[in-house]
């Protein structure tokens, strides 16, 4: 039915990060530039769903480049979310076995940062499992190409030579990706989005990866 299959990975394939978690590794980052006592809006800012514009902004106030301060971010975030996995409190979705059910090529499309992928992948040991797998690179100008710019998914279409894709998410900016990409999209209801109101309406709505798998056989 489609030529490929690709996911998000956080809240897809694996559990969420806690904010608190991506909280206190933003402060870390700040600590780490020797930024004493910041704003901690400024702080916060730099937690999720940083713009390029806010980077810009928070660094000009501290006298730092937006490449140190992102590069900070990202590699705190990467060791708290490390430590996360490896307690036990970031753990892969026990369903994500049957994705060998599927016979397309499947890859992966996260916001997260790369080392982060590769990280999951390698702890729970799936990496076979995927064709590729693309994450952000540590720098601003990631920023600008993450979900819902499709910038990712066309490399991850590209590289798997699929033109009739279906992108699996659990936010709205993966079935946006999967819109401006033009291939179709399924929003997964995990836990954290049992009762979550869409704005936007995916291909498919699924409970799991279970009817993933039903959809993909047709």
């Amino acid at each position: 039915m489609y030529d490929a299959v690709v996911l998000d990975n956080d809240g897809v394939l694996v559990g969420r990060t806690s904010y608190e978690v991506l909280r206190e590794a933003t402060w870390n980052a700040f600590d780490t530039l020797s930024i004493d006592d910041p704003n901690p809006e400024d702080v916060e800012s730099m937690v999720v769903g940083v713009t390029p514009e806010d980077l810009d902004a928070v660094a000009d106030r501290y006298g730092v480049s937006p490449e140190d301060l992102w590069a900070a971010r990202d590699l705190h975030a990467h060791e708290h979310q490390r430590r996360e996995i490896r307690a036990g409190r970031k753990d892969l979705y026990t369903d994500v076995s049957v994705l060998r059910n599927i016979d397309a090529p499947l890859g992966i499309v996260s916001s997260n940062q790369q080392q982060t992928v590769d990280y999951v992948l390698d702890h729970f040991g799936v990496r076979e499992l995927f064709d590729t797998a693309i994450g952000r690179k540590p720098t601003p100008d990631s920023l600008r190409k993450k979900k819902p710019n499709s910038y990712y998914l066309d490399r991850a279409l590209s590289e798997l030579d699929a033109e009739t894709a279906l992108f699996v998410g659990d936010n709205e900016s993966d079935l946006r990706a999967a819109d401006n990409a033009e291939i179709d999209s399924a929003f997964i209801r995990r836990p954290h989005r049992r009762d979550f109101d869409l704005s936007v309406t995916p291909t498919y709505d699924v409970t799991d990866l279970h009817e993933l798998v039903a959809i993909c056989r047709g």
